[in-house]
């Protein structure tokens, strides 16, 4: 029986779900243990990653011989653009980042992959890998931005960046499910790459929280 996008990307993420509790920054933030110090670095290193995202996602637009795949990444650029122009408030209310390493190998190793993808990832699977772990970020974003307002004290726009992602977005999963369904029906999807470009995704995402909360411990 052949699998449908939904149950591919259901399947991708009940297997990335036990670890997805293994992010020790937004804990700390939530209970108000973290230092103020590690919002300045978190916007400091989300400005570059939003950057190179928008240029890897247009890349994956371009490279994208599929129009779904085209529409989902195309898509997904304009959000990092936008994204990157709410982090200029946080920097502003969080003060410049004083990290001796700047910027840090852990924080940017993500987007160094999507870079990768980019280049040599099949877009359906990437686009599979890609969606699988929206839901994680979008609730670190939520717990994130809820810990800014009750322990620390930033006022809305300097939140908007955590809640922009946090937000839903059904068009997205909408597009990524269409990408995905191509990919299958096209028999074009390899099921072992849409499964490792998830694990990765996950591993390096939670690298990037967890250099932060060895940096900034709490």
């Amino acid at each position: 029986m052949t699998r449908s996008a939904r149950e591919l990307l259901e399947e991708i993420q009940d297997e990335l779900a036990p670890r997805d509790g293994d992010n020790r920054l937004v804990p700390s933030i939530t209970a108000g243990r973290a230092p103020r110090a590690v919002f300045a670095a978190l916007a400091a290193e989300e400005k570059l990653i939003t950057l190179s995202d928008w240029r890897s996602f247009h890349a994956l637009a371009a490279r994208a011989d599929e129009p779904n795949a085209r529409t989902f990444f195309g898509g997904l650029a304009p959000g990092e653009q936008q994204a990157n122009g709410m982090l200029d408030a946080l920097i502003e209310a969080a003060g410049p980042d004083r990290g001796e390493e700047r910027p840090r190998a852990g924080c940017q190793a993500y987007p160094a992959y999507v870079a990768w993808l980019a280049l040599n990832g099949e877009s359906s699977a990437t686009a599979a890998g890609i969606f699988a772990n929206f839901a994680a970020f979008g609730r670190y974003c939520k717990d994130v931005a809820a810990g800014m307002r009750e322990h620390y004290g930033f006022a809305d726009d300097a939140c908007a960046f955590f809640d922009f992602f946090a937000a839903d977005v059904p068009e997205i999963e909408e597009q990524a499910l269409a990408a995905v369904q191509a990919g299958l029906d096209a028999r074009r999807l390899d099921f072992r790459d849409a499964h490792l470009y998830a694990r990765l995704f996950q591993s390096y995402e939670l690298q990037f929280w967890n250099t932060l909360a060895d940096e900034f411990p709490g």
